[in-house]
């Protein structure tokens, strides 16, 4: 009997002791600054933002011109929480709820920020359902004010480029926002201006209307379906087609996740964010950990808010939104600053093919000598890594072996190819009419 009860109290001890380690949030995974950047002073919404400095911060002695990432996620509705903690940032929370450092961060040299956006998403407060965006200057407009915001927070931030980037539906979110903040720049003083260096798109949904157009063709050439099926699949993407052209933005949206669950029924896939996988990306991890008390303390966010990986609400609210295309502000950006457009090669969302369709259209001048330049076999320690093509401003990458999350799937790789391409490094490199900042350079 003595030995059960020991037996009993052991276990009690193992269960307490996993307890503990699971709800603490450890001192050297905390963000440098977390909090909230109000978009809105009468209302009280607000976007939750986490900031992780430079890791190299304590030897960089020209920190002031190190860049700062800023991340945004997609759905949309999906919090840059899922980002930070099962893709990019510092740690990365584990399926025993505890964190592990994270050698593909995306902080090893430059400053990073999460925002979790628009407002309603994640930990971000919105003070009604009729306050979240409905459209993508309303999304621009939130996020330029929050950036603001958050650059006053420290006299450092105002001289450090800028340069903003993220996945999915931040394929509408970032040319919107590249595009107002270039907008607004030229109406400000200097001192005032956002110090935007680029724009960085991962499977991106850009151009809806085009990309739509391109998921049968692309599962039967890889041999996912067959003819018959390819010809059912086109029928509902001439669906959605015909809705964009008549502006009937709700039933165009409905109709695409037609097209995405027959494409799903008919693969017999998992996820259509990797064809590879047979289970899909297990980031319900995140909502687990986010809703811990203790975490919300640490991170500095109301304990009453239930968080949810993406949220219902702002996805209503952006439902009409989500077919409507963003092309015109890429067009727009590429022309006044820096553009990466990145795929992994196995997503079957918005990937490699889905992304060149849209790029073909593009009306700007440099797209034949894009379109003719030469794709580059990129390695890494001497291993095929994928492919980079690049004119002028414009750059095209292939992550291989990687799905809709890259930095999930090839972190060391997705680390090199973003501080590659902001320090303008290895097939990044710029021609001699662009100007490079040596002196940066040389400082990291």
């Amino acid at each position: 009997m003595e030995s059960f009860k020991l037996l009993i109290l052991l276990l009690l001890l193992a269960v307490l002791r996993h307890s503990t380690a699971t709800t603490a949030y450890p001192k050297e995974a905390l963000p440098t600054k977390s909090g909230y950047l109000t978009v809105n002073s009468t209302t009280g919404s607000a976007i939750f933002y986490t900031f992780y400095e430079s890791q190299n911060s304590k030897t960089n002695k020209s920190l002031s011109q190190t860049p700062i990432l800023i991340w945004l996620q997609g759905g949309p509705g999906c919090s840059s929480m899922l980002a930070n903690l099962f893709e990019l940032g510092p740690y990365l929370v584990n399926q025993n709820l505890s964190l592990d450092p994270n050698p593909g961060s995306w902080n090893r040299i430059f400053g990073l920020l999460f925002l979790d956006n628009p407002i309603g998403t994640g930990f971000s407060i919105a003070s009604s359902p009729q306050e979240i965006p409905r459209n993508q200057f309303d999304v621009a407009k939130h996020l330029f004010i929050a950036i603001n915001k958050f650059i006053s927070l420290d006299k450092s931030f105002k001289t450090r480029p800028i340069y903003i980037t993220g996945e999915s539906y931040a394929g509408k979110y970032l040319p919107s926002l590249g595009y107002y903040i270039l907008k607004k720049n030229a109406l400000l003083p200097k001192e005032k201006r956002v110090n935007l260096a680029g724009v960085a798109i991962g499977n991106g949904l850009t151009d809806p209307e085009i990309q739509v157009q391109t998921h049968a063709s692309n599962a039967f050439n890889l041999g996912l379906i067959n003819e018959k099926q390819m010809t059912q699949l086109e029928k509902i993407q001439d669906e959605v087609v015909g809705l964009v052209k008549s502006g009937n933005w709700n039933e165009a949206t409905n109709t695409r996740n037609r097209v995405l669950g027959a494409f799903t029924n008919m693969t017999g896939l998992a996820t259509l964010y990797d064809f590879r996988r047979l289970t899909p990306y297990p980031n319900r991890v995140v909502v687990k950990f986010l809703n811990n008390l203790e975490v919300k303390k640490a991170l500095g966010v109301k304990e009453s808010l239930v968080f949810e990986l993406c949220s219902a609400t702002v996805g209503d609210a952006l439902h009409e939104d989500v077919m409507k295309s963003v092309r015109y502000m890429v067009e727009f950006l590429v022309k006044n600053t820096r553009v990466l457009l990145y795929q992994g090669q196995c997503d079957l969302r918005d990937g490699v093919f889905s992304t060149l369709a849209w790029v073909k259209k593009m009306k700007w001048e440099g797209i034949e000598e894009f379109l003719g330049a030469e794709r580059n076999i990129w390695t890494v320690d001497g291993k095929l890594a994928g492919y980079v093509q690049k004119w002028e401003r414009l750059s095209h990458a292939v992550v291989l072996n990687a799905g809709h999350l890259v930095p999930t799937d090839q972190p060391l790789n997705s680390q090199i190819l973003i501080e590659d391409w902001v320090l303008e490094k290895g097939l990044f490199v710029a021609e001699k009419s662009e100007e490079v900042s040596s002196k940066f350079r040389g400082a990291l």
